[in-house]
């Protein structure tokens, strides 16, 4: 059987247990029409790029089914039909991806952190990988424990005079 994967937008105000009614309802459609529903994932109330409906938000739910192409026209003849629906989509695929999707990897990779939890921008945790602030790093004129480098600048100053006398003359 043909193997797809559809994604619908539920409206805002309806709660999450009403957004798993649809998702049953679907897949209901789906399994007495003869097909089968490999996976559902519901990914949350989610910002919606443009306005829907004068809506900002949406309940997404996504589903991959393996059914016959009648099936998924009746499953989106009852999208259309219901209320709650305020977009959906529908595509072919070769192959169905039985990880999770990339929407809910990343929201796992976020939950792992945890609250409160410093990362730094290499990647290590807490202090280590810590910048230094202009403070801890000490001027490239200033002088070092043998005095070097108040002597180069003191050198280089003395060119500079003899350099001002002998363009004036």
């Amino acid at each position: 059987m043909p193997l797809y994967e559809s994604t619908l937008i539920a409206r805002p105000d309806i709660s999450g247990q009403q957004v798993e009614g649809l998702s049953e309802q679907f897949q209901e459609i789906v399994r007495e029409k003869g097909g089968k529903v490999a996976k559902t994932e519901y990914w949350g109330l989610r910002s919606l790029t443009y306005k829907i409906k004068k809506n900002r938000k949406g309940h997404y739910l996504y589903m991959q089914i393996d059914a016959p192409a009648e099936v998924i026209a009746e499953m989106e003849r009852n999208m259309r039909i219901n209320e709650d629906v305020m977009r959906y989509l529908t595509i072919r695929v070769d192959a169905l991806d039985s990880e999770p999707s990339v929407v809910m990897q990343s929201r796992g990779a976020r939950d792992s952190r945890g609250r409160g939890e410093y990362r730094s921008r290499d990647g290590g945790e807490g202090g280590e990988g810590r910048r230094e602030s202009p403070r801890d790093v000490p001027p490239a004129d200033a002088p070092n424990d043998d005095g070097k480098a108040a002597a180069a600048n003191a050198d280089s100053a003395e060119n500079n005079d003899s350099k001002a006398k002998s363009g004036a003359e």
